[in-house]
């Protein structure tokens, strides 16, 4: 049986851990992952962008510091598999000169077509920019598993 593989960003990963717009689609997807019915992947840059939104969200006074950190052990604890981004970073460079969008965002991008699955993001100005371009690019608040 075919296993659905997708590359979900830091836009769908911080929903897993703090309440936003979406957060129940977002478990979903997670809960899937967590019961093995899909396989979920990420450059290890979501690290990163994860434990930036934190502690944007610390220093706004939305969570304190011991929040924040329980929220990141969280995160690392359930995260998708996490992918070194060397591999396809020539061709993220690539993206995001073509179109003109950051690096970062780019990088997903690139796993995605690398790997032939969706990208999931809940990032939607990143959607509209170049989710006709790249159908594979799925968003959030649309997307139903299987």
């Amino acid at each position: 049986m075919f296993r659905h593989t997708l590359v979900v960003d830091a836009s769908v990963a911080i929903k897993w851990i703090l309440p936003e717009s979406d957060t129940e689609r977002a478990l979903r997807v997670q809960e899937s992952f967590q019961n093995d019915e899909i396989d979920l992947i990420a450059p290890f840059l979501v690290v990163s962008e994860v434990a930036n939104v934190l502690w944007k969200r610390q220093r706004r006074g939305d969570l304190d510091a011991a929040a924040a950190r329980r929220c990141f052990l969280q995160f690392l604890q359930d995260s998708p598999m996490l992918l070194d981004s060397a591999v396809v970073s020539n061709a993220a460079l690539g993206l995001a000169v073509a179109h003109g969008r950051p690096f970062y965002d780019c990088l997903y991008l690139a796993w995605a077509l690398e790997q032939r699955c969706d990208l999931l993001t809940a990032d939607e100005r990143f959607f509209n920019a170049l989710g006709t371009t790249y159908p594979n690019i799925r968003l959030l608040k649309a997307f139903e598993l299987g």
